[in-house]
């Protein structure tokens, strides 16, 4: 193998990756936000005794578990707009990346309100709480502890899917890895160093998930 290796050209743009890394935790951020009170919502629905909202709320969740994700974002930044919908290019993908994580996410917190002892709700109501505050004091900032792991995952799994932004030319970093390997040549360095930033980005990001979980995880 006479390849040489040349990673000048990488370093020389390594701000700009960075940038770019940057660009896509913001994302997988902004995306995890929107897709907890999706998620959230959608998760009340799935518990709910009245039916059509059940049936209604197990429909989105089967739907879109089942499709790629990548469809949705396409769906999302080209099919839209023949609908005469229009949204720029971020908040496309955000949009599709937030539908995406809501879906995964209400099954997560369906498992935490199930969890949840039914004397917590009776405890409320024996306090002179109502339904809704039982519901926003009690039940939901139980569901997230009790859940906070999952969620992690559910954003580190997000944040390796910004990737993705690349397919509709959002400036992340693989966006900018591709452009620098066209400009450059330098196909191997190129990959070897956006990948080594995403093991680093990921690594990070689950090691400060680690010490939030462990300071308020709910211990079993």
């Amino acid at each position: 193998m006479n390849y040489s290796f040349d990673f000048v050209p990488i370093w020389r743009n390594f701000d700009t990756l960075l940038y770019g890394l940057g660009i896509g935790l913001s994302l997988a951020a902004l995306s995890i936000l929107i897709g907890i009170v999706i998620g959230g919502v959608v998760a009340f629905g799935l518990v709910s005794k009245n039916k059509p909202t059940a049936w209604i709320a197990g429909l989105y969740v089967s739907f879109i578990r089942n499709i790629p994700i990548l469809l949705v974002i396409f769906f999302m930044f080209f099919a839209l707009p023949q609908l005469g919908i229009r949204f720029s290019k971020i908040t496309s993908f955000v949009a599709a990346l937030s539908i995406y994580a809501g879906a995964n996410l209400a099954e997560v917190f369906r498992g935490g309100l199930q969890a949840i002892p039914k004397g917590m709700t009776e405890a409320g109501l024996a306090v002179g709480l109502r339904p809704m505050q039982i519901r926003l004091s009690i039940i939901i900032p139980l569901m997230l502890r009790s859940t906070l792991p999952s969620m992690g995952n559910a954003f580190i799994s997000l944040f390796k899917d910004t990737s993705l932004a690349a397919a509709i030319a959002v400036p992340e970093l693989t966006f900018y890895a591709r452009k620098i390997n066209v400009e450059s040549f330098r196909i191997i360095e190129t990959w070897i160093v956006t990948s080594l930033l995403y093991v680093a980005a990921t690594f990070t990001i689950a090691s400060l998930l680690r010490l939030v979980e462990a300071r308020l995880v709910i211990k079993r």
